[in-house]
């Protein structure tokens, strides 16, 4: 009886109030357009999972393959490419729920939140799901994701699928 209890709660947290409404988790596949303050442009292109409140992997397949991994206080970062592991411990916790919380209604369905000295734009598509998020970086990059078939679950992803997978013989560095 507790466990439905905390379900109850837990649910009604997620789902209740004014803010933008996340389900328990969601899976995507996305476009990273980095634009840096001389307007250099990086694009990056993957898939992402995220697992409320703040478990995410995104699996970058554009253009290297890399996988990131955090649960909003650790970081860990697989570069295929160079062979490398890195992990790091985060200084900020970023929390995606706490974000999104605190996004207010701008216009039609875009909804702009302050979180940790940044301003995000949000925005969702006609079904309620997220679209797209933009902010600047702390090096006064503008960092655009836009998520395409966004398909929200009720249930979290395994445990064992948010984590980042990696041969033995990567270097590993520890920050």
């Amino acid at each position: 009886m507790k466990k439905i209890v905390l379900y109850i709660v837990f649910v009604s947290l997620i789902y209740g109030g004014d803010s933008i409404k996340l389900p328990m988790s969601f899976d995507s596949s996305f476009e990273q357009i980095i634009t840096n303050p001389k307007n250099k442009i990086i694009k990056y292109k993957g898939n992402v999972k995220f697992v409320y409140p703040s478990v995410m992997k995104w699996e970058y397949i554009y253009p290297t393959k890399k996988e990131v991994c955090s649960n909003g206080e650790d970081i860990t970062v697989v570069d295929h490419d160079l062979e490398q592991v890195s992990s790091y411990y985060l200084n900020k916790k970023f929390d995606v729920a706490k974000v999104l919380s605190r996004a207010k209604h701008y216009r039609d369905n875009v909804y702009i939140a302050r979180y940790q000295d940044k301003d995000y734009t949000i925005a969702l598509d006609k079904d309620g799901r997220l679209q797209s998020m933009a902010y600047y970086d702390d090096m006064d990059n503008k960092v655009q994701i836009v998520f395409k078939k966004v398909r929200y679950k009720k249930h979290p992803f395994s445990s064992k699928s948010m984590q980042c997978v990696f041969p033995k013989d990567y270097d590993m560095i520890r920050g």
